[in-house]
C-alpha cells in the first residue's frame, strides 16, 4: 500500500491497483494534484468544510465515469449533483476487494462554526485491503471507541476543532496503531511547532512520519 500526501487531510491510497481519494480540499489546493487525483477509482469525504471538500475538482475527477463516491447525508445533502452513495458510522462496505469501514468522527466547536460552518454529520474512514489498514479519523477530538488500525492518519493541529500532539498520541496507542502520519496542520489560522512536536514524540519512542506535500510512503 502506498500513500501520498496533499495539503491539510488529502490523502491518496494505492493499494491492489486502485487509487482510494480522501478529502481532496481546496486549502492550498494546486491544479497539478489533479493529475494525479483523476487516477482516483474511490473518493471518501468525510464532512462538508471545504478544506476536506473542494466540489470543483470533485467534479473534475468524476470525469472518470468509473470512480465511486462516498460521504454522509449532511454533504450530498449539499452536493447532490455530486454524492449518491451515503454512508454513516458503523457501514462497512466493499470496494473493488478492499474493505472499508466508516467510523465515527467528532468535530470540535467553537462560536466561529455557528450556523452554516457548524458540523452535524462527520464521519472517518479504515481503509483495509487484507494487509494493512489505514484509519484517517477525519477532523476529531478524541472519543471513546474501539477501531483497531495499522496506520493512524491523525490531525494534530488542536486549537480546540480536533486532536492535538498529546491527544493524537493516546488515541494512536488506543488503535494498536504501529506508525502515525500527522495531518491537518497546513492552515496558517492554526498553526502547529512541528519541531516540538516531533521531540516530543522522538522523546516518547512513538514511531511516526510527517509526509510533504506530494510525498508518499509505502506502508
Amino acid at each position: 500500500m502506498k500513500i501520498t500526501r496533499y495539503p491539510q487531510s488529502c490523502f491518496l491510497i494505492e493499494t491492489q491497483g486502485h487509487y482510494i481519494l480522501i478529502d481532496p480540499g481546496l486549502l492550498n489546493f494546486e491544479n497539478e494534484f489533479l493529475n494525479e487525483w483523476k487516477k482516483a477509482d474511490c473518493i471518501l469525504i468525510t464532512h462538508k468544510h471545504t478544506d476536506h471538500c473542494y466540489p470543483d475538482a470533485i467534479k473534475i475527477i468524476c470525469r472518470n465515469t468509473k470512480v465511486k463516491i462516498y460521504t454522509n447525508k449532511e454533504v450530498a445533502n449539499l452536493f447532490p449533483e455530486l454524492f449518491r452513495t451515503i454512508v454513516k458510522p458503523g457501514d462497512k462496505f466493499q470496494f473493488e476487494g478492499i474493505t472499508i469501514e466508516v467510523t465515527n468522527a467528532v468535530h470540535g466547536y467553537l462560536p466561529l462554526l455557528k450556523g452554516s460552518n457548524e458540523i452535524n454529520e462527520n464521519v472517518g474512514y479504515i481503509i483495509d485491503d487484507g494487509v494493512t489498514r489505514v484509519y484517517h479519523t477525519s477532523d476529531t477530538i478524541c472519543f471513546k471507541n474501539d477501531y483497531q488500525c495499522d496506520v493512524l492518519l491523525s490531525p494534530i493541529s488542536n486549537h480546540g476543532l480536533v486532536m492535538g500532539s498529546y491527544e493524537t498520541i493516546l488515541f494512536a496507542k488506543e488503535t494498536g496503531a504501529k506508525l502515525i502520519i500527522p495531518m491537518h496542520y497546513d492552515n496558517p489560522k492554526y498553526p502547529v511547532n512541528q519541531k516540538e512536536i516531533k521531540k516530543e514524540w522522538l522523546e516518547q519512542n512513538i514511531n511516526f512520519k510527517f509526509l510533504d506535500c506530494e510525498e508518499n510512503l509505502d506502508v
